[in-house]
């Protein structure tokens, strides 16, 4: 066994994934058997935390699961950067009902690398939340790139999965072809027993994924809520 040169620092979080199997590089993350009661987004998992640790209510619970579905510089800097300050991050999940693996960013624009890096991270997170005895669903996204040599990697087949459909501007016909290939890759892929869709799941191809015997689940997004009024209150 080498010996590791004094003053090393793990900068790439090397401990997250001791122990995973691994597909092509990117780590398996297990996931859950079961279905979220109700989904929040993480920053509202930060203000429902706070607001409870200030009233001196260390032991709450919350049977949500965290959702990053949200632009990536508010989970991804600052003091709630969950990569570089991942067991201040565990310490808020702890209190929920789990996660789905992190929406870091894989914008078709984007250089190769830093995608792959990203698919990379969101499977890495969410094995090491497993190891914390944090339930986990693995979160899915394409870059509309029509690559999809990594994307799916790294999540069980015929499980559970979460699609984000917030971001991917699908009121905006011409954004849905693009988005169905990902979506019939994936399927393809990882034959997905359910769904979970954060966002509306009123289009097509999620209808026809049901007449597949896909069961799909939708979860109003924060930015409905709010247009309605009922964002959850923290």
């Amino acid at each position: 066994m080498s010996k590791v040169r004094k003053g090393c620092k793990d900068v790439w979080n090397a401990f997250m994934v001791e122990g995973a199997v691994f597909e092509k590089d990117i780590p398996l993350c297990p996931t859950t058997g079961e279905t979220p009661e109700s989904i929040i987004t993480w920053e509202e998992a930060v203000l429902i935390y706070n607001k409870k640790i200030a009233s001196k209510n260390y032991d709450f619970k919350d049977n949500s699961y965290i959702t990053f579905n949200l632009d990536d510089y508010k989970f991804d800097s600052g003091k709630y950067d969950i990569w570089m300050y991942p067991l201040r991050a565990l310490k808020i999940i702890e209190h929920f009902g789990g996660i789905f693996t992190p929406d870091y960013s894989t914008y078709i624009d984007m250089p190769e690398p830093i995608k792959f890096y990203n698919t990379y991270r969101m499977r890495a997170f969410g094995f090491w939340c497993t190891k914390k005895s944090i339930k986990v669903i693995n979160n899915v996204r394409w870059d509309f790139s029509n690559n999809y040599e990594y994307c799916f990697l790294g999540i069980p087949k015929e499980t559970i999965v979460l699609i984000g459909t917030v971001a991917s501007n699908l009121k905006e016909k011409i954004n849905r072809p693009l988005f169905n290939d990902g979506f019939f890759k994936m399927i393809e892929a990882l034959k997905p027993k359910i769904i979970l869709v954060y966002g509306s799941s009123n289009y097509d191809c999620f209808k026809h994924a049901e007449k597949m015997g896909i069961r799909i689940i939708g979860y109003e997004s924060r930015t409905s809520k709010s247009f309605k009024g009922g964002a959850k209150d923290v």
